[in-house]
């Protein structure tokens, strides 16, 4: 029953943040008038399909993400029927605000100008990007309450109190590290009693505490807390939500790109990858904590993927935005054999990646 309940909610997140990805693909696509031939929601063969203008909609076998088809493929003719020629677009309807007015409606995506085709790519990743914020938004909407970083009382016998720290100072800084949330602050200390240097808002006036020590506390169930005093409580106001869901994301995102800043440089190998069986049993421990756990993950691994498509690497979105940047710039298209030598190398990479980690999945955790 575990192995089947992670199986499902394995399929759902990977679903969601795939076909996320591919729904920005597709929207930006209609904003600017590019044509699709087909949007489907999960791939094999088609459950059910369903004509609306000039796209098919198709709900198919496998629930595993979906995908855009920008134009008829050769195959999906009868046999034996050419193809006729393509009927004359028809025009746009007029709009008074659009990012990139459209000239004619359903164009083939290769006609589209080059800041739509760069708008249409780029939007995948941003659509990644929404997911994860609205999951941590929906995170914090349902904790409980916002800590602040607002010193509210202490402990019995604590020593950050004896070395200057007062009820009502709002810690600014720690040892030179801006502290903006709890989380930040959190961060700061690490379970052993330390001297550190104190920058606190009191009275309306920034002080300096040096050597202050924070030594440790116990919580009302026993736990070990890093610290020797307790903050005060947000009021849960639409800013502080947002500022919170904010901050989420940027401790997501930083840490994401601290990661793959250590792997290009080496300071990590590709051994401490995980592929989708890694990723999967990972999602079935975070099942057993409880759903906020499994959303948590969620937000991670769809920020993930939106920072990892937008990374200048053959094959990935991002080298083709590389691409389009250059077209649109200079007003010349690079090479399409340069493209296809670029792409397929780096393809062929990204495939023996993902088999060299999956491997290492199955030898680590099957």
């Amino acid at each position: 029953m575990t192995a089947l309940l992670t199986g499902l909610v394995s399929l759902l997140v990977f679903g969601a943040v795939i076909l996320v990805h591919e729904l920005g693909h597709f929207l930006a696509a209609r904003h600017c008038g590019i044509h699709v031939e087909e949007f489907s929601v999960g791939f094999g063969p088609k459950l059910l399909q369903r004509r609306r203008g000039n796209t098919l909609y198709t709900l198919r076998l496998f629930p595993l993400g979906g995908y855009n088809l920008f134009s008829a493929l050769p195959e999906e003719l009868d046999e034996g029927e050419e193809s006729a020629p393509p009927a004359p677009p028809s025009p746009a309807k007029p709009r008074r605000h659009s990012l990139f007015p459209v000239v004619v409606q359903d164009q083939p995506f290769e006609e589209a100008t080059a800041w739509q085709r760069f708008y249409v790519t780029l939007c995948g990743a941003l659509m990644n990007f929404v997911l994860g914020f609205v999951v941590l938004l929906v995170l914090v909407l349902t904790s409980g309450k916002l800590a602040s970083t607002t010193v509210a009382q202490f402990t019995d016998n604590a020593q950050s109190y004896a070395d200057g720290l007062r009820e009502g100072d709002t810690i600014l800084k720690v040892d030179g590290q801006v502290c903006r949330t709890i989380s930040d602050l959190s961060a700061r200390f690490d379970g052993t009693a330390q001297a550190h240097d104190f920058t606190v808002l009191r009275g309306g006036q920034v002080v300096q505490l040096p050597d202050v020590t924070v030594g440790t506390s116990t919580n009302a169930d026993g736990n070990t807390i890093a610290i020797d005093f307790r903050v005060a409580a947000l009021p849960k106001t639409p800013w502080h939500v947002l500022q919170r869901t904010g901050t989420l994301f940027r401790y997501y995102s930083t840490a994401i790109l601290g990661g793959f800043w250590q792997l290009a440089t080496g300071q990590v190998g590709v051994e401490e990858l995980s592929g989708p069986i890694g990723t999967a049993t990972t999602i079935g421990q975070a099942i057993q904590y409880g759903w906020q756990d499994v959303f948590s993950l969620l937000a991670l691994i769809t920020i993930n993927i939106g920072i990892f498509n937008l990374l200048p690497i053959p094959a990935l979105d991002g080298c083709k935005l590389i691409f389009l940047l250059i077209e649109a710039v200079f007003g010349r298209a690079v090479p399409q054999k340069l493209q296809m030598v670029v792409n397929t190398a780096g393809m062929a990479l990204l495939l023996w990646l993902m088999v060299f980690v999956t491997m290492q999945d199955l030898t680590r955790f099957l």
